[in-house]
C-alpha cells in the first residue's frame, strides 16, 4: 500500500500476504507507524491496496464492508446519547427500527453485565465500561467479522486486564471471526489463536506464530513456560530490527 504518488509517495505496506480462517481470534503485532492499522482499513473496505488482492471466502468481492465491522481504538460514544442508544446505534443505521434496536441493545446490556447503566451518559462511566459499552455497539452489528484496533490501549494496565478476559468470554459465546491490533506483545499472546508480526514501515509480516495455549484462557497463563516461550519468540522477532518500545514492553 502506497500513499502519495512520485517522490513524495510513502510505502506504508509492501509484500505482505496472509488468510484469516472462520472464527479465529488472530492479532497483528508491531510498533507505532508499521502499517497495522492501514492493513486494518484495507480489510475493511475503507482503503484499496495500490498493489495486490482482498478475498473474501476465496472471492474479490466490490464492497468488503458488508462483511465486517470496525471497532477504533477510542470509544467514539455520543456523550449526548444515553449508553442504550449508543449501543444501538450501529444498527440503527442499517435500519432496524428505533423500537427494536433499543431492546437488542438492552438485551445486550444486560447479556453483559450493563444493564444498570443503560440509561446513563456515557460522561457518567469509567473508561473500562465505555469501552464495553463501544464493543457491545461493535458486537451487536449482525457482520461476521470483528476488526479492532487497539481497543483497550488507552486504558490503565488493571482496567485493560479485565477488559482482554471479558473480550474472551464475549469470543467464546459468539466465536465470530476477530482480526485484533495491538502493540502489547503479552496482550496478542493472550488473546490469539495465531498472531502475525510487522516489521518497520514499510510494513511486511515478520513472524507468524500459532499460539497454542489452552482455551478458555485464565490470566494467570502469563506466568506459565509455554506463555513465556511464545513471548521470547515475539520479542526476538521485534529486536532483530531494534523495535521494541517502550509500550512494547
Amino acid at each position: 500500500m502506497t500513499f502519495g504518488s512520485n517522490e513524495e509517495s510513502v510505502q506504508a505496506v509492501v509484500d505482505t500476504s496472509f488468510n484469516v480462517t472462520n472464527r479465529e481470534f488472530m492479532t497483528i503485532v508491531g510498533p507505532s507507524g508499521c502499517g497495522k492499522t492501514t492493513v486494518l482499513n484495507m480489510l475493511a473496505g475503507l482503503l484499496e491496496p495500490t498493489t495486490g488482492r482482498i478475498l473474501v471466502d476465496g472471492e474479490q468481492v466490490e464492497d468488503r464492508r458488508k462483511y465486517s465491522v470496525y471497532m477504533f481504538q477510542r470509544d467514539l460514544l455520543l456523550p449526548w446519547r444515553k449508553i442504550v442508544d449508543n449501543v444501538a446505534l450501529g444498527i440503527e443505521i442499517l435500519g432496524t427500527p428505533r423500537r427494536e434496536c433499543r431492546q437488542m441493545a438492552q438485551e445486550i446490556l444486560e447479556r453483559f453485565d450493563l444493564g444498570q447503566f443503560a440509561s446513563k451518559y456515557p460522561g457518567q462511566l469509567s473508561g473500562g465500561m465505555r469501552q464495553r459499552a463501544a464493543l457491545m455497539r461493535t458486537l451487536l452489528c449482525p457482520k461476521d467479522i470483528l476488526l479492532l484496533d487497539e481497543p483497550f490501549g488507552a486504558l490503565d494496565a488493571l482496567t485493560r486486564a479485565g477488559m482482554q478476559e471479558w473480550l474472551l468470554q464475549v469470543w467464546e459465546r459468539d466465536h465470530r471471526t476477530v482480526v485484533f491490533i495491538t502493540h502489547d506483545i503479552e496482550e496478542a499472546i493472550f488473546l490469539s489463536d495465531r498472531v502475525l508480526v510487522m516489521s518497520a514501515r514499510p510494513g511486511t509480516i515478520k513472524l507468524e506464530l500459532e499460539i497454542d495455549l489452552p482455551r478458555p484462557r485464565k490470566r494467570t497463563i502469563d506466568t506459565s513456560p509455554e506463555f513465556n516461550e511464545l513471548k521470547s519468540q515475539v520479542r526476538e522477532a521485534i529486536y532483530e530490527e531494534g523495535l521494541v518500545t517502550d509500550e512494547m514492553e
